[in-house]
């Protein structure tokens, strides 16, 4: 393993579809002589979503969670991420507005900020309509949102997790997508001077306790609950998808996770951004830890 990750340098030219969806400039391409996908993002000025994007599938990784591979490249000059496809060419994947729609009424799937609908109870509810039993995807779900509140990430709404759908003769089959879309995660929007202020003050658990995430608890809300509070709340109302996630964390080297930190270039993150997100991680972990003990 090298110090650094590997930056791939991507060519405008190989683009053949801009994404729609999200919020931030975006292609679709593919090398010559290659059938593999990726998709290129540019950041949003002023933040760290490219390395955001990276730390946050080598954590996945170090859990076992299902995540797109990410890349950190560079295009024309412009610093970026890029994220290889998932869906093979006899799938399909449906965005969680779209599987929620479908199972639950006057569920709106145009919406997605302040998506008050958008509870994990309401998806759970809708993965066992769509699975029979679905136990398995539940699991695999609580899965995801583990992995957000150690990273914090506050942007899982409801286009940010989906099911992938492959028909076989006249049957359809259905399986949880991996987990995509992380940009916004471990501080990414935060100028340097603040990082350093909150490390200096010692808040960075209540950086962490007052972010507000992308699944309401309940339709009543003013607002979304943190990314660690809801697992904290899931860990309670539905042990069975949430114990063995949250069992894993038990097992993660925190040496590992500081590797996918320190292995970001220092030209593309620096110091004090990855202290900050070091010590996020940490106290996140930490907090986490304590679920079945008390």
């Amino acid at each position: 393993m090298g110090r650094y990750y590997v930056i791939e340098n991507v060519d405008r030219s190989w683009s053949f579809e801009a994404e729609e969806m999200g919020s931030k400039s975006k292609f679709w391409y593919r090398k010559p002589d290659s059938k593999v996908h990726w998709l290129f993002k540019y950041p949003h000025e002023n933040t760290g979503e490219h390395w955001a994007e990276k730390i946050a599938a080598g954590a996945a990784k170090l859990l076992d969670i299902p995540c797109a591979e990410v890349r950190l490249a560079v295009c024309d000059g412009v610093r970026g991420s890029s994220s290889k496809s998932f869906v093979d060419d006899n799938e399909e994947l449906f965005h969680g507005n779209q599987v929620l729609a479908g199972q639950l009424n006057l569920y709106n799937p145009e919406g997605r900020f302040n998506q008050k609908d958008h509870t994990l109870r309401n998806i759970f509810l809708a993965l066992d309509r769509v699975f029979g039993d679905g136990g398995a995807e539940k699991e695999q779900m609580a899965n995801y949102l583990v992995l957000d509140a150690v990273i914090g990430n506050t942007d899982r709404h409801h286009e940010n997790w989906g099911i992938l759908v492959e028909q076989r003769g006249d049957h359809m089959y259905g399986d949880m997508a991996p987990s995509f879309d992380h940009a916004t995660s471990l501080g990414r929007e935060l100028p340097t001077e603040r990082r350093q202020r909150l490390l200096e003050e010692k808040r960075i658990g209540r950086y962490s306790e007052r972010a507000r995430g992308g699944i309401f608890w309940s339709e009543e809300d003013a607002h979304a609950v943190s990314p660690l509070e809801l697992v904290r709340r899931g860990f309670r109302e539905f042990p069975e998808s949430f114990s063995n996630p949250v069992r894993r964390l038990r097992t993660l080297d925190a040496r590992r996770l500081k590797a996918c930190v320190s292995r970001v270039p220092d030209g593309w993150m620096d110091p004090v951004a990855k202290a900050f997100s070091l010590e996020l991680m940490n106290y996140n972990l930490s907090e986490l830890r304590k679920l079945g003990h008390g």
